[in-house]
């Protein structure tokens, strides 16, 4: 067997023993509350859509009338003529709707921090990051050629005993953390982190992917919900694939930061623009957004009503207000466990392994959205009170 071959399947085979082989299902409807996967019916529980807006009839034909006026593709990157009026409009829009001078579409959110962390610190500089970043997060740092280092995760302390060391030795340090916690569902404590940056004359960038269009009077996300600018925070950057219901991503912040983006951030100079119908998919999204606050406030009420009604089973929560509700099982295959007896009563929760979170803490990840009905959450919690009593004592 050529070499190669005989590791890929070295691989595989120790993912499967770890039971942390991953697999594809295969959906079959459009996104919603009711997902038919691989053939078969279930109430889901594990989309980002936060907001319910994925299959909006209004951005359907946002969509629709946009692919009729532009085609399907943006035919080359932003740089070379793929920058369409849809794109600019919705920059200037993110820009207005989050407080700040302008905005710059990203192809995805990965994209879009991997293109800002490279773009603002190199050699010489520092990027100390939150341990609990996002995978995208952290491999922008590693990749940026700064010196990269982690803090506890929320811990005032360990980030201002890594600013101190930083300061006598960067040119440069910037403080890259999430603002809601996508497997923790967990707020950071950005007012406090905003202050200490500031003393050490370092910039604090924030990825608000699962805060946008969640938090804050009006949707703009975890700084809305702090009462924090772009001078606390001088680098926001959102996505437009979870709440929004599109695709894509951004970052906003002042006119310097998002010329210098479009001079170095190599991810989004070297790539296709989206398609201009996208664009206009997450213009009707912020739309949306704005003139139907009640999306906001009925899923806040749907956390209440999850979390009541998880607490009073006995299972294990995490401090999360948002619509991420983790519930921590341990072992891997106790959380496959857990899973799988939910699919086998009709509702769909993930169960999240290792190396997406610390060992010893796999769980399942219940993500909760505005098109939820109190009475689907009411359903879930006696599916999952009939499980945990079926499987309780051979999960830890």
């Amino acid at each position: 067997m050529n070499p190669f071959e005989h590791h890929l399947q070295a691989v595989l085979q120790e993912r499967r023993l770890q039971h942390r082989y991953r697999s594809r299902p295969a959906i079959s409807s459009a996104q919603g509350p009711e997902l038919v996967v691989d053939g078969a019916s279930y109430t889901s529980f594990c989309s980002n859509d936060y907001l319910g807006l994925a299959n909006h009839p209004d951005m359907r034909a946002a969509m629709l009338e946009a692919a009729s006026q532009w085609g399907v593709g943006s035919g080359a990157s932003h740089l070379v003529c793929g920058h369409s009026d849809e794109h600019h409009q919705l920059e200037r829009e993110l820009a207005e709707f989050c407080g700040r001078e302008r905005a710059l579409v990203f192809s995805t959110g990965y994209m879009a921090n991997l293109g800002a962390v490279n773009a603002l610190v190199g050699k010489g500089d520092a990027v100390l990051e939150d341990r609990l970043n996002h995978a995208s997060l952290l491999d922008a740092g590693l990749l940026s050629g700064a010196r990269f280092s982690r803090f506890q995760h929320n811990d005032l302390n360990s980030l201002r005993q890594h600013l101190s060391r930083s300061a006598a030795k960067a040119a440069k340090t910037l403080v890259v953390v999430d603002g809601v916690f996508s497997m923790d569902g967990d707020l950071a404590p950005l007012v406090q982190q905003a202050e200490l940056v500031a003393e050490h004359n370092a910039w604090l960038m924030v990825d608000d992917a699962h805060g946008f269009g969640c938090l804050g009077a009006t949707g703009a996300g975890v700084l809305e919900h702090y009462g924090l600018g772009q001078n606390e925070v001088p680098v926001l950057m959102g996505t437009l694939g979870k709440a929004a219901g599109s695709f894509g991503a951004f970052v906003a912040g002042s006119e310097a930061l998002i010329e210098t983006l479009i001079q170095l951030a190599r991810s989004y100079i070297y790539t296709t623009a989206l398609p201009p119908a996208v664009a206009a998919a997450s213009r009707q999204s912020l739309r949306i957004m704005k003139s139907e606050p009640w999306r906001r406030q009925h899923l806040r009420q749907l956390v209440e009503r999850f979390r009541a009604g998880a607490s009073a089973l006995g299972l294990q929560l995490m401090d999360s207000p948002t619509a991420i509700q983790p519930i921590i099982i341990g072992r891997d295959d106790a959380a496959l466990a857990y899973s799988g007896a939910l699919r086998q009563l009709g509702f769909w929760v993930s169960a999240i392994r290792p190396p997406t979170v610390p060992e010893g803490s796999a769980r399942l990840r219940v993500t909760l959205t505005a098109a939820h009905s109190d009475a689907q959450v009411d359903g879930l919690l006696r599916a999952l009170a009939q499980v945990h009593q079926e499987l309780q004592g051979g999960s830890r």
